[in-house]
């Protein structure tokens, strides 16, 4: 019996008596979704229509009920009129209030107002921002289970939020739902939106809210995959008077576009591929993407001018230009068969050489260099010279030009004169 009785573990200390159950059931009852909703409801009906009220309801609350555990729960009340059950709706049972988003005017000012409701209420408490954006992100979601003017509503409300920069860009990512996409949900919210959204800022604000979040090149996806065209979105927004939007999508694809051929063409370079397949690859692209020669001599340019590791020395860089362009010259007399592409090329030529102190030098001996490879022309590097040049490094430039634009305005003998000159 000793042995036994040796062998017990003591016994830890255990709370005892009510208190303690009592509390847990006094927690339990205060952070209950249905009163606190209930308490909302209740406020609002008091306060009515009028927003301004609304909004003072909402800031002195918050110091009583608990907003931070029932954020979602706030924020349904305030768009929908009372808690909504998966999928959008509004249980029959449930209490409900006309103060709401839903329930307003479906016209650009009510809407304005009750931005300005969430503004105050989020500015007075910072913690209710993050809470805020997933219940956007979730009632984009939930678009199929409400009205088409119940979807409007929230469509000019979001685009005023997304504007005054209370909401993020990122909630858009909801309309990318493959369900919202395919029933053509999601493109006509859109419209809404963008047409709201522009009209508190314009196309530049907006672009700079979607560059920032990685959006700007994803609108196409508001449409299914066999509809993600620039023609399709284009002729889709501008029908719906969203033209700026249908050009910044072009301008965005063009950009696109672009990168993929600077990176595609130094590939082929850096392999050695023949010119002839760089060139008929090149004007392939051109007509796909519709880009202009002129942006095409840019970007050969560019690429040209970064296929190589360039001399540190100043005095040897302008043998090691002129070498390499003289390689590249019939790549890049492909594309200069217009006048303006030739004067982009010398604008080109002349921006490489400011911004790369070591080609300073080079500037007159690259375009002599194009001169006799029929890269450039006369009449370009007349004007270049007269009034089309660019101010930078000008007077270097100029003066380094003065001679061969005398030699080129008075040369009538054709090239024995040219070659003259080069000598």
């Amino acid at each position: 019996r000793v042995s036994f009785m040796n062998n017990q573990k003591p016994q830890k200390p255990t709370l005892s008596g009510q208190r303690f159950k009592t509390r847990k059931r006094d927690e339990k009852e205060r952070f209950d979704p249905t009163q606190f909703q209930d308490c909302i409801i209740q406020g609002l009906t008091e306060t009515g229509t009028d927003l301004e009220a609304v909004a003072k309801f909402l800031d002195a609350s918050g110091a009583k009920l608990d907003y931070r555990r029932y954020a979602e729960t706030l924020f349904d009340i305030l768009v929908a009129g009372g808690m909504l059950a998966p999928g959008g709706t509004l249980a029959d049972d449930m209490t409900r209030t006309n103060v709401c988003v839903f329930a307003a005017q479906e016209d650009l000012e009510t809407m304005q107002a009750f931005a300005q409701v969430f503004n105050k209420l989020i500015r007075r408490y910072k913690y209710l921002e993050k809470g805020f954006e997933d219940e956007v992100k979730k009632l984009l979601l939930f678009l199929k289970g409400f009205s088409e003017s119940e979807r409007n509503k929230l469509a000019m409300l979001t685009g005023i939020l997304l504007a005054n920069g209370t909401l993020n860009a990122s909630i858009l990512n909801s309309l990318y739902n493959e369900n919202l996409v395919k029933e053509g949900v999601s493109a006509a919210f859109a419209v809404k939106l963008f047409k709201s959204w522009i009209n508190e800022k314009d196309i530049n604000a907006v672009a700079v809210s979607l560059r920032k979040v990685n959006m700007d090149n994803r609108l196409m996806e508001l449409f299914p995959a066999n509809k993600q065209s620039v023609e399709h979105f284009s002729k889709y927004f501008t029908e719906a008077g969203l033209k700026e939007l249908s050009e910044y999508v072009r301008n965005q694809q063009s950009i696109g576009a672009r990168k993929e051929l600077q990176k595609e063409l130094q590939e082929q370079m850096s392999r050695g591929d023949p010119f002839k397949d760089i060139i008929l690859y090149v004007k392939e692209e051109m007509k796909k993407n519709n880009i202009s020669e002129q942006t095409v001599v840019a970007i050969i340019w560019s690429s040209v001018m970064s296929t190589v590791e360039w001399n540190k020395k100043e005095e040897l860089v302008a043998e090691q230009a002129i070498k390499h362009l003289k390689q590249y010259s019939p790549l890049l007399a492909a594309f200069t068969t217009q006048g303006q592409s030739e004067l982009t090329l010398l604008l080109k030529i002349q921006e490489y050489c400011y911004d790369n102190i070591h080609f300073m030098k080079a500037f007159q001996k690259i375009v002599v260099l194009f001169y006799k490879a029929e890269v450039l022309s006369e009449e370009p590097i007349l004007k270049w010279y007269k009034d089309a040049h660019l101010a930078k490094g000008k007077s270097v430039f100029l003066e380094q030009m003065k001679k061969f634009v005398e030699w080129l305005k008075n040369a009538e003998e054709g090239n024995q004169q040219l070659s003259s000159y080069m000598e």
